[in-house]
């Protein structure tokens, strides 16, 4: 009989930040990229997600592109680390501004393909297959701008462009319902699963996960990702939490709902889950510089106080409370667990 699942941790170095919002300036000093890698293993994390610009820069030239992959590779190697995905970061580019899969122009939506090509090619070069969509910008500000049923089909013609690019890459696509911009053509699991099957290989196109995505949606994160399992659609989460339905706050993990948390842990291991436990968590502004990656190892620790509840939960009581309906008594039963009781 096989032993319980042995998760394997990862985490972006975007995680380490300054600190700085659009309402304030950095309060804290940046970290070298090196420093940050060497920061992993010390937190007991075993992997790293990257954009495609924390590699290397963005618009290098292909033989400029490889000398800088292979010495971030050199650097993951040296430090026992593996690459989970890389995400072609086309929110923040000018060409991008419009959106990039799409845009209203020709030339930006060639842009962004090629770029995200690019990407996959990173990816090759660091022995990684996923490619993480975050679709930031791929959305409106008004109605009109776009034509929404164009966008649509222009989201799923940039992923089948992909996976003609390299026959063995994965998509993950990651759904977010707003901001940066105000609707998102795909705002939430849902709608992106519904494209999974038009795509030109849906065995390779899946899901990301993120918590407060699914909680900006007014979602429970945990049935997102139930409902992604059961498709055997869910490749990797970002776990955080986020206080209500407002920007994306990216707090530790279980900071804010505690039981919510515990529901996330919950599917996860009974569903059997197997990829990552990613983490996409911000550091309060109020940090001090020596505690900046205390976010990080706080939420991995109650991802495994909460793995070590759920695996205490007695399965056999559960049922028994299903099948007499005693939602009542099973509720008490979980939350007295959680407690330690």
């Amino acid at each position: 009989m096989a032993g319980p699942t042995k998760y394997r941790f990862t985490f972006g170095p975007w995680n380490i930040s300054t600190g700085s919002d659009p309402f304030g300036p950095p309060v804290r000093k940046e970290v070298a990229f090196a420093a940050k890698i060497r920061e992993y293993k010390k937190l007991g994390f075993d992997g790293v997600q990257f954009h495609d610009d924390d590699v290397v820069p963005a618009d290098l030239g292909p033989i400029e592109t490889m000398k800088g992959v292979a010495k971030v590779k050199k650097l993951l190697d040296g430090e026992g680390l593996f690459c989970e995905f890389i995400a072609p970061r086309l929110w923040e580019h000018p060409k991008t501004i419009d959106g990039a899969y799409t845009s209203n122009s020709a030339a930006e939506r060639k842009y962004a393909i090629e770029r995200s090509k690019r990407a996959v090619d990173i990816a090759n070069a660091l022995g990684c297959r996923d490619i993480v969509l975050w679709l930031a910008r791929e959305g409106t500000y008004i109605r009109e701008a776009k034509c929404p049923i164009t966008a649509v089909g222009r989201i799923v013609d940039a992923v089948n462009a992909l996976l003609e690019h390299d026959a063995h890459i994965r998509i993950l696509g990651e759904m977010k319902p707003n901001e940066p911009m105000d609707q998102a053509y795909c705002p939430t699991v849902g709608h992106f699963m519904s494209l999974v099957y038009r795509t030109a290989d849906p065995q390779r196109v899946g899901v990301l996960i993120e918590s407060a995505h699914s909680i900006l949606a007014g979602l429970d994160p945990s049935d997102d990702m139930a409902f992604a399992l059961w498709h055997g659609k869910l490749w990797s989460v970002h776990l955080n939490d986020q206080n209500g339905l407002k920007y994306d706050q990216d707090k530790t993990f279980a900071s804010v709902d505690l039981r919510r948390a515990f529901n996330t842990v919950w599917v996860l291991e009974r569903g059997g889950y197997d990829g990552c436990i990613g983490l996409d968590v911000k550091a309060m502004r109020t940090t001090r510089q020596a505690d900046q990656t205390r976010h990080l190892a706080n939420s991995k620790r109650l991802f495994e106080h909460l793995l070590d509840v759920v695996r205490r939960v007695d399965a056999a009581k559960v049922e028994t409370f299903r099948a007499q309906r005693d939602y009542e008594g099973l509720e008490l039963y979980i939350l007295e667990t959680l407690l330690g009781k």
